[in-house]
C-alpha cells in the first residue's frame, strides 16, 4: 500500500496509508499525537500514546480495537508496524484526547460548514495544500476511488466504495451495477494520449457513475489530474457556464462534440496555480447545485 503525506497544524505531518481492500484511508495515531501534543520527538509520542492507549482500554473504549497495524517508514530507514485508524477512528480519537487542541483539531479533521457539500468543498480545497493529490493514481478506477474517499470521507458511509445498485438521473440509467466491474475494467484501458482519448475516457467514467452519490465533483478532478500529466494543462471550469456544461454532459453520451468544444476552449497551461484549482473547485461544486 502506498504511503501519502498530508499536512496538519503549521506543516506537521500526519502520514495516511490507502488501504485498497476497503478504499479508504488510514491515519498514522502516533503523528496525530505529535501533532496535538506539539511534540516532534517520536519516543516521547510513542510513550504518550502507550499511557493514552492503555487508559482508554480500561475504560473500556472502542477506540483501541478500532486501530490497525501497518507497517510505516521511520526516521532511521526501516519499516515498523504503527497503530493507525480511519477517519472515524480519529474522530473518536480526537473527542478523547486530553488537552484543547484536540477541539481545534476536530474542527479542521472535520470542517466547520454543517452542510455535507460545504465540507467535502473544504476537503476538496486541502487537496492543494497537501501532498496529497499528488500521490493518487492517475486514470485508474483506483486513483478515482481515492479521490472519492477524500473527499467524502466521513460524510457518506459508501465513500470510495464502488456502487451495488443501479441509479438514475433525469431518465438516463447509468451504467448497470452487476456489470460494473466489468465496465470499469474497460475503461480503465482506454487511451489518454490524446485531447480526445481523455475527454472519451472521461464521458464514459461519467456514463459508468461509480458511486452512489459525488461522480460529478470526484470526475473532475479526476479528468484535470489526467490532464495534467498527459497534456501538461487543465480545465478553467470558471470558463463554463453551469447550463453549458450540464447540456454538453447529458449529450455527451450520445455525441461528445459539444463537450469537448467546450473544455478545449477552457484548457490552461497554469495547472500548479492555487487560485486557478480554488476557482475550479467553487465551480465544480456549484455544477451539482439544485436549482
Amino acid at each position: 500500500m502506498p504511503k501519502v503525506s498530508i499536512r496538519f497544524f503549521d506543516d506537521r505531518e500526519v502520514r495516511a496509508v490507502w488501504d485498497d481492500e476497503n478504499s479508504k484511508w488510514w491515519f498514522s495515531v502516533l503523528d496525530i499525537v505529535g501533532v496535538l501534543n506539539e511534540e516532534p520527538d517520536y519516543k516521547k509520542n510513542r510513550n504518550y500514546w502507550k499511557y493514552l492507549k492503555a487508559k482508554l482500554k480500561k475504560e473500556n473504549s472502542q477506540l483501541v480495537s478500532a486501530t490497525t497495524q501497518l507497517k510505516l517508514l521511520a526516521a532511521d530507514g526501516k519499516k515498523y508496524n504503527t497503530d493507525m485508524l480511519d477517519s472515524e477512528g480519529v474522530t473518536e480519537f480526537a473527542k478523547n484526547f486530553p488537552n484543547t487542541k484536540a477541539i481545534k483539531f476536530l474542527d479542521w479533521f472535520l470542517y466547520s460548514d454543517t452542510s455535507l457539500d460545504g465540507q467535502s468543498k473544504k476537503k476538496a480545497y486541502t487537496l492543494f495544500e497537501s501532498n496529497l493529490i499528488n500521490e493518487f493514481e492517475v486514470g485508474t478506477v483506483k486513483g478515482l476511488q481515492q479521490i472519492h474517499a477524500y473527499l467524502f470521507g466521513g460524510l457518506y458511509d459508501f465513500a470510495g466504495q464502488i456502487r451495488q445498485k443501479n441509479i438514475s438521473k433525469g431518465g438516463f440509467q447509468f451504467a448497470v451495477s452487476r456489470f460494473l466491474d466489468d465496465t470499469l475494467k474497460q475503461i480503465e484501458t482506454m487511451q489518454e494520449n490524446t485531447f480526445d482519448e481523455i475527454v472519451n475516457k472521461y464521458v464514459e467514467m461519467n456514463i459508468a457513475h461509480p458511486f452512489m452519490e459525488g461522480n460529478g465533483r470526484s470526475t473532475r478532478i479526476w479528468l484535470d489530474l489526467i490532464l495534467k500529466k498527459r497534456l501538461k494543462t487543465c480545465v478553467d471550469w470558471s470558463k463554463i457556464s453551469k447550463r453549458d456544461y450540464m447540456n454538453a454532459m447529458v449529450s455527451s453520451p450520445a455525441e461528445s462534440k459539444a463537450l469537448k468544444s467546450l473544455l478545449e476552449q477552457a484548457l490552461t497551461n497554469k495547472i500548479n496555480d492555487r487560485e486557478m484549482y480554488m476557482k475550479g473547485i467553487d465551480y465544480s461544486y456549484y455544477y451539482e447545485e439544485n436549482e
